[in-house]
C-alpha cells in the first residue's frame, strides 16, 4: 500500500493552498444568527474547529464545502470566490459531513466506485485507490458486504474512505470519530497527522483529545463568532493561572455548577474533585492546576463574555 499522505493514483496537481474567510455572517430564517463576521486565513495542516453544539462549526463547513452560501462575507480559494466559482474548490475537495448517509444495497466496493465517478475520478485511478482506501478503514474484508449492514462505526469509516477518493486538496471532516471505537478513532487520528503535510484539513468535533493529538492550531467558536485561533501550545500557556482544583462534598456541586464554571467532576471517595475555570481562586483550600484543552476553550470563552 503506498504512503497515507501519497496514494497510489494520485492525479490532482499540487497547487498553492490558501482558504480566506472574510467576514462571513449566515442567518436563517427566523432571523437566526449562526455566524457572524467570521473571518479566518487557513493554510496547509491541521485546523481544529472547537465549540459546543449550536457553535456554528457545521454551518462554516457547510459554507466551505459549497454546500450552502454565507449570507454575507466571502470565501476564497487561493485567491477563487468559492460562491462564484465553485468548482475550483470543489475539484480539489474531500467532504465528511456529519450526517453522511449511504446507499444500503451497494457493498462498499460498489458505493466508492459510484462516487468515484460523481467526482470525476478516472476509472483507472478509481480501481486501484478503492482497495487501498478500504485497507485505510480497515473495511477490506467487508467490501462485498451490503452497506444497509454495517454498523455505525463502520458506515462512518467508509464516509472518510469516500472524503479520500479523489486525494483532496483540502478535507474537510465533522465530527469524523463519532461512533468510532478506541482503536478506530487513534487510527483516524494517525491519518489525519499524516495527511496534514500537502493538504489542508479541516476537523470539526467535541472530542477534545481528537484535537490534542491531531491540530496544529485551534479555531475557538462560540455563538458563530471566532473567539481565537492558535496553537494548542498557546491556548494552553494563556489559561495557565486560570485552572483550579477544587474538592467538595456531593451535596454542593448542583450549587457549584450554578455559580462557577466547571470542566470536569469526578466523584472519589473523599469527595468531588472538581475543576474550576475562573480569574481568582474559588475558595482559599481551591489549588491552581495544570490547563487541559478544554480549560482553555472555557477559560477563553469567559474572558470573551
Amino acid at each position: 500500500m503506498a504512503p497515507t499522505g501519497q496514494p497510489h493514483g494520485s492525479y490532482v496537481r499540487k497547487a498553492g493552498m490558501r482558504l480566506s474567510i472574510t467576514g462571513v455572517g449566515k442567518v436563517y430564517a427566523g432571523g437566526m444568527h449562526a455566524l457572524s463576521d467570521f473571518s479566518l486565513e487557513i493554510e496547509p495542516g491541521v485546523l481544529g474547529l472547537l465549540g459546543p453544539n449550536g457553535a456554528g462549526k457545521s454551518t462554516l463547513m457547510r459554507i466551505l464545502a459549497t454546500i450552502t452560501r454565507a449570507t454575507t462575507g466571502r470565501v476564497t480559494w487561493n485567491g477563487e470566490d468559492i460562491a462564484t466559482r465553485p468548482d475550483a474548490v470543489r475539484a480539489v475537495l474531500g467532504y465528511l459531513p456529519q450526517d453522511f448517509g449511504v446507499y444500503p444495497h451497494l457493498n462498499a466496493n460498489e458505493f466508492l466506485e459510484y462516487l468515484a465517478a460523481v467526482k470525476a475520478v478516472p476509472a483507472a485511478v478509481a480501481k486501484q485507490r478503492i482497495p487501498e482506501l478500504l485497507t485505510l478503514v480497515n473495511l477490506t474484508e467487508a467490501a462485498h458486504r451490503p452497506l444497509g449492514s454495517y454498523s455505525g462505526g463502520m458506515r462512518q469509516r467508509i464516509g472518510i474512505a469516500q472524503a479520500l477518493l479523489n486525494d483532496p486538496r483540502l478535507l474537510i471532516v465533522d465530527e469524523p470519530t463519532v461512533g468510532l471505537d478506541p482503536e478506530e478513532r487513534v487510527r483516524f487520528r494517525t491519518l489525519l497527522s499524516d495527511l496534514a503535510g500537502e493538504r489542508i484539513v479541516l476537523l470539526s468535533t467535541h472530542i477534545v483529545s481528537d484535537l490534542e493529538s491531531t491540530a496544529d492550531r485551534i479555531a475557538l467558536i462560540d455563538h458563530g463568532r471566532l473567539v481565537e485561533c492558535d496553537t494548542p501550545e498557546q491556548l494552553l500557556k494563556r489559561a495557565e493561572g486560570r485552572v483550579w482544583a477544587w474538592v467538595v462534598p456531593s451535596d454542593r456541586l448542583t450549587e457549584l455548577k450554578a455559580t462557577h464554571r466547571v470542566s470536569s467532576a469526578v466523584r472519589r471517595a473523599d469527595g468531588v474533585h472538581v475543576r474550576i475555570v475562573s480569574a481568582t481562586a474559588p475558595a482559599a483550600d481551591a489549588i491552581p492546576a495544570i490547563p487541559t484543552l478544554e480549560d482553555a476553550y472555557l477559560a477563553r470563552v469567559v474572558a470573551a463574555a
